[in-house]
């Protein structure tokens, strides 16, 4: 990565093996075991999709914001099929409603543990935090943490139904996408969504971060990363619905969580891929990520463009990272 270049501190740490982890990965549940399930789409699933219409248009960029080594551009015109997508990221309601269902068990339970930002920590889960991830001290390695506990042993998300869900693996993502009969979409059909119709926009919206003042995303308002004043209404993750929809009517495709993608992540992306339906398939150890989270700002980490992109390892998980879904 260019040293000029800061990474995305707002990501969460890959996952790699805790002295603290409690489970054994070889455990964890295959996306595969659920492919059985997806024979058609669930109709109880399928309020809330959003048809977008095949088209062309400007993917990627080059301005000056842009982190040239995360391979946002050089920009270029694209061309997607028709497809449909979520019109927000899938719920704790949703996700409950997969497990229950299923019992499918995530990957942050199987490990034991899963990355919590450090605000967020109750003093009694605080004095038993495991390792704390070289570089990035304000991601604490947290037992107990998964989707229904998504700051710990001592916490819930029995306010929080309305709220993307959180923990989960690219692995987890793909594992309720079999059973829903749905897919992840393509970094290519994330972009062309999250643009709304527009072109060459750096926002959903537009190119003001706050057009007439107003607060149109759920990122990091204050110094990272010890003080967020909150002043656009969440500290953490916000509802699905907060703020105003896209042109799409697609909500929050800047901020709140990060959303995983169905390709695999390279900063070459824009040069090997097709202009047709672009998908990257060759495994590079990270997938990719899209739209930023409640822990993005200007100052370090202004990832909540449209045309930014990251990456994680697909059994990596934390408390600002989920999905949403498509259909072809």
């Amino acid at each position: 990565m260019d040293s000029n270049q800061p990474s995305c501190h707002c990501c969460a740490a890959p996952r790699n093996p805790s002295p603290s982890e409690t489970g054994n990965p070889e455990d964890a549940a295959k996306p595969e075991d659920f492919a059985s399930t997806a024979a058609r789409p669930r109709p109880e699933l399928q309020n809330g999709m959003v048809f977008i219409p095949g088209g062309e248009f400007w993917m990627g960029t080059d301005t000056k914001e842009g982190f040239p080594a995360d391979g946002e551009g050089p920009p270029r015109r694209v061309r997607v099929d028709s497809f449909s997508i979520s019109a927000h990221a899938v719920t704790n309601a949703q996700f409950q409603a997969f497990v229950e269902d299923t019992g499918y068990v995530t990957e942050a339970e199987k490990f034991g543990w899963s990355y919590v930002f450090h605000l967020f920590v109750s003093d009694a889960v605080r004095g038993r935090v495991g390792s704390v991830p070289a570089g990035t001290p304000w991601w604490y390695v947290v037992n107990g943490a998964y989707w229904a506990k998504p700051e710990g042993p001592d916490s819930s998300i029995g306010e929080r139904m309305d709220h993307p869900v959180v923990h989960v693996s690219w692995n987890d993502a793909e594992a309720y996408c079999r059973w829903s009969g749905q897919r992840l979409p393509t970094e290519a059909e994330w972009e062309y969504a999250a643009r709304g119709g527009l072109e060459r926009k750096t926002y959903p919206w537009g190119d003001l971060l706050k057009p007439d003042g107003q607060h149109r995303c759920n990122i990091w308002q204050g110094k990272f990363p010890v003080k967020n004043n909150a002043s656009d209404g969440y500290a953490g993750t916000a509802p699905v619905h907060a703020y105003e929809p896209n042109g799409y009517g697609l909500y929050n495709m800047s901020g709140n969580v990060w959303e995983w993608c169905a390709d695999w992540f390279t900063p070459a992306y824009h040069g090997v891929t097709s202009t047709v339906n672009p998908r990257f398939d060759e495994p590079t150890g990270s997938r990719s990520m899209r739209g930023g989270s409640y822990l993005c700002h200007r100052s370090y980490c202004n990832r909540y463009r449209v045309a930014a992109r990251s990456k994680n390892t697909p059994d990596s998980s934390s408390g600002n990272t989920g999905f949403r879904v498509a259909q072809s």
